[in-house]
């Protein structure tokens, strides 16, 4: 079993972000290794710590140390971040109050996911993390309704997902809607991530949920180990490529875990791997204190490997939401991707293939009766537009 992660290759700036995180006072880092603040390009340090998403714990740091070690210009400018960031989550808090009430008159149970509600919950004040949009979590029964009422509050669909032979269910876990004046993305989910991952279903999530002390309107958060199990997915999905991810996981084992509770849960979705990842990523870099029993899901090897595996990202700033994606970091993600899945779902994901996609339908459209001929004939769809685009290059 491997006992450290290899992150020489991390740039200096972002070592030096890492260590500010896991101290309340910057100054006591001096003690550690003074060599730290030596020769950093402190551009670089304020675009890392905006890419990372984590300047808003990195203000309330910098605000308590040594001024003489960090260039005043760079203290001002994440302030500047940090105090647009709180009118931000103050704006998405009061959305997220009459999101929720429209809902709650419309009896759909909603679960909130991320948003204000999160960082309240995580870390005990919204300015501390940000977020860019509402994510909330309902039966896909209610999708239809929810989607009516977004509309009359003046949100627009994005209908970004095409589907062939109702595919969207499982290859897809929600639906963006985006106000255009407030400028506010809400996206509704009716799973926690996109197939072929198994997961809790919608009332075992909602029999086990927490209310947010956030507001007077009764809003609910997933409960811990639910919670712990969508953050390890979510955060494995995206490479860890942003560590306020990571910062999420540190905070969220403070809070107490029931590790034996974790650990069945992980074990019966077959993410036991994942939950290792998380932990050693954590504990290797922001010293996030384990309880035994935690402890234990940092023992295998392939948790390790993935672990490993997720430091590429952090080498490097790669964002997964902005294309085009480099082609070096595109190829990468896509193994990076494989290698999380479980055998089950890889044989699952591979199976998939199988399966009508909607470019068969654009390729070759037929009629609604006969969507079903697109099983037999996927192979030969597949090879015809394999076919025209290497005739094109």
């Amino acid at each position: 079993m491997v006992e450290k992660l290899n992150v020489e290759n991390i740039p200096k700036e972002l070592r030096l972000i890492l260590e500010l995180l896991k101290y309340d006072n910057p100054s006591k880092i001096l003690e550690i290794n003074k060599n730290l603040f030596q020769a950093i390009n402190w551009d670089m340090f304020i675009d890392l710590a905006m890419h990372h998403r984590v300047y808003p714990v990195l203000y309330s740091k910098l605000r308590m140390g040594d001024r003489n070690l960090i260039p005043e210009f760079v203290v001002d400018k994440i302030y500047k971040h940090y105090k647009q960031n709180t009118f931000q989550m103050l704006f998405l808090t009061a959305e997220m109050e009459e999101v929720s009430k429209m809902f709650a008159a419309n009896n759909i149970p909603v679960l909130l996911l991320k948003g204000p509600a999160l960082a309240h919950d995580l870390y005990g004040d919204i300015s501390l993390r940000t977020s860019s949009d509402l994510d909330v979590l309902i039966p896909i029964e209610q999708l239809d309704s929810a989607e009516e009422i977004l509309l009359d509050l003046g949100y627009q669909k994005d209908d970004y997902i095409k589907t062939v032979l109702n595919d969207w269910k499982w290859r897809h876990h929600h639906i963006t809607f985006i106000h255009p004046l407030k400028k506010i993305k809400v996206e509704i989910h009716w799973r926690l991530s996109p197939g072929p991952a198994k997961e809790p279903g919608f009332a075992e999530l909602w029999e086990r949920r927490r209310q947010s002390k956030l507001t007077n309107q009764p809003m609910y958060l997933l409960g811990k180990s639910d919670l712990f199990l969508f953050l390890i997915a979510h955060g494995a999905r995206h490479g860890w490529s942003r560590i306020r991810w990571l910062l999420d996981i540190h905070q969220l084992v403070g809070k107490e875990l029931n590790a034996e509770e974790v650990h069945k849960l992980l074990q019966d979705y077959h993410s036991l791997h994942l939950g290792g990842q998380s932990l050693i990523l954590a504990t290797e870099l922001l010293n996030t204190k384990l309880s035994t029993k935690m402890e234990l899901l940092c023992t295998r090897a392939r948790s390790w490997k993935l672990a490993q595996g997720a430091i590429f990202y952090l080498e490097r700033m790669v964002n997964l939401h902005t294309d085009p994606v480099p082609e070096s970091a595109a190829k990468y993600h896509k193994q990076h991707l494989f290698a999380l899945m479980s055998f089950r779902q890889k044989c699952i994901f591979i199976l998939s293939f199988l399966y009508p996609y909607p470019e068969d339908k654009e390729t070759l459209p037929l009629p609604l009766p006969l969507h079903f001929l697109y099983f037999p004939l996927r192979p030969f769809l597949w090879a015809w537009r394999k076919t025209r685009k290497q005739a094109l290059t």
